[in-house]
């Protein structure tokens, strides 16, 4: 099954330079718990990274950071912040082998069809080297759905997201609950999963 929705695709490339542009920090916060679990330089996949801010903030920590993301349009908008080329990637052609030390999908993987998310995350634990480190935030919720710009979510449980990950090849998952928002304003449930692959 396709781990891509069209109409979502389709959002971000009509609002890339505004979803890009907006006044959006950093999540530093979380930034911060990830890359305490890495050795300096550590190389960090950024998968669906919109307008930047994540990875030009471990940039700035010295982190060697891919970014990437699914929209050609987001990734050239990218590519203006960072300064450096920004991959395009959709989540189902990424095919490496232990390559990176570290994956980060904030606010992607929740546009991951129900059907096709555990594929995904085995694509992912197949690219992190043993003992890699994996952060993926989601909007919670009890059923997939679109939101009042047509955009996909998943809309994960805490447990069917825990489900999804597998029982095999992660040595810990902790999955949390936070409130927050998004581009749409609302309030919003979020789960932050924190992985680690099997040494």
């Amino acid at each position: 099954m396709p781990a891509r929705d069209s109409a979502t695709l389709d959002f971000y490339a009509a609002e890339a330079q505004a979803y890009a542009g907006r006044d959006r920090e950093a999540e530093n916060a979380l930034i911060g718990r990830f890359t305490t679990l890495l050795t300096p330089g550590a190389r960090i996949l950024e998968l669906g990274c919109g307008g930047g801010q994540d990875s030009a903030a471990m940039l700035a920590r010295g982190f060697d950071v891919v970014p990437s993301d699914g929209s050609p349009e987001l990734a050239a908008e990218a590519g203006k912040r960072l300064g450096v080329p920004v991959r395009v990637l959709l989540f189902e052609e990424l095919d490496e082998v232990d390559a990176y030390d570290a994956v980060w999908a904030h606010a992607s993987l929740l546009h991951v069809p129900r059907a096709a998310l555990p594929g995904i995350l085995a694509r992912i634990a197949r690219a992190l080297r043993p003992g890699g480190v994996f952060f993926a935030s989601f909007k919670a919720g009890e059923a997939e759905g679109r939101d009042r710009f047509g955009r996909y979510f998943n809309y994960p449980s805490p447990d069917w997201l825990r489900g999804a990950y597998g029982p095999e090849g992660w040595e810990s998952l902790v999955v949390e609950e936070a409130s927050g928002s998004g581009y749409d304003a609302e309030p919003t449930r979020w789960l932050h999963a924190f992985a680690v692959k099997n040494a």
